[in-house]
């Protein structure tokens, strides 16, 4: 029995898009290509499509999980090396839930008192617990731009990383503070914010414009990316995608 993409898509929660990319890859070939060049899955391409996801919730990147895959041998083994992972994944889970929990209630105690919010003022803590392998994981709908992601991460170190987190969460304040102001999505200020996050874009690779649209998009329909700038400030991932609208609206085609 084989399936469609369509539904092993519909099955997987991973889009069609990202499957035809897992083939040309070479992570995934489908199992045969049926009329009209389809592709078509069998239930060894749905059991590596598992543990390609799971390794994927795990932090791991494509070229890695690539590797791990042509290397093992045994699918019993390698399940049982992914349930350790996750049982370690579990515990960091347990550590970022208390960050939002903590987060939540800043937030909550800010707007009783009418302060600032003490995690926006070290906005590290925004981070504890998670991994930058994560945000890798957010840009499944953008594969080509994940492996960008997962080349820049292999060749940072630490440092690198915590500061590549900390401007990341900076740019989101900035932007939070002009929508604050009751500046339009439109405006010279926000325009400039939102220029310098499309120059950091393409420095990894470039980015069309139809491409960064649907990254503006994403800031509401992806849920991570969504509630990364809702915890920052109510309204702020629709503001963000209405910037980046307005912004590639003046780009040239």
């Amino acid at each position: 029995m084989d399936w469609p993409i369509a539904e092993v898509a519909r099955m997987s929660g991973v889009t069609a898009r990202t499957l035809r990319h897992y083939d040309e890859i070479g992570l995934l070939p489908p199992a045969r290509i049926g009329a009209g060049g389809h592709r078509r899955y069998g239930e060894h391409q749905l059991l590596r499509l598992q543990q390609i996801l799971v390794l994927r919730a795990l932090g791991v990147g494509l070229p890695e999980i690539g590797r791990i895959l042509s290397e093992q041998v045994d699918e019993v083994e390698a399940l049982r090396g992914h349930h350790r992972r996750l049982l370690a994944e579990r515990d960091r889970l347990d550590a970022l839930a208390g960050t939002v929990s903590r987060t939540i209630g800043e937030l909550e105690q800010s707007r009783k008192d009418g302060t600032s919010m003490t995690a926006i003022n070290r906005p590290e803590n925004l981070f504890e617990g998670v991994r930058p392998a994560q945000y890798e994981e957010s840009l499944r709908d953008f594969p080509e731009h994940a492996e960008a992601v997962a080349r820049r991460v292999t060749a940072m170190t630490p440092e690198d990383i915590e500061a590549g987190q900390r401007e990341r969460t900076a740019r989101m304040v900035r932007l939070a503070e002009l929508m604050a102001a009751g500046l339009p999505a439109n405006a010279g200020p926000v325009r400039a914010e939102t220029d310098l996050q499309y120059r950091a874009l393409a420095e990894l690779r470039t980015v069309s414009v139809e491409e960064y649209r649907a990254f503006g998009r994403s800031c509401v329909d992806n849920e991570q990316w969504r509630a990364a700038y809702e915890s920052i400030a109510p309204g702020l991932a629709a503001y963000q995608r209405d910037a980046i609208e307005a912004y590639a609206a003046s780009m040239p085609s």
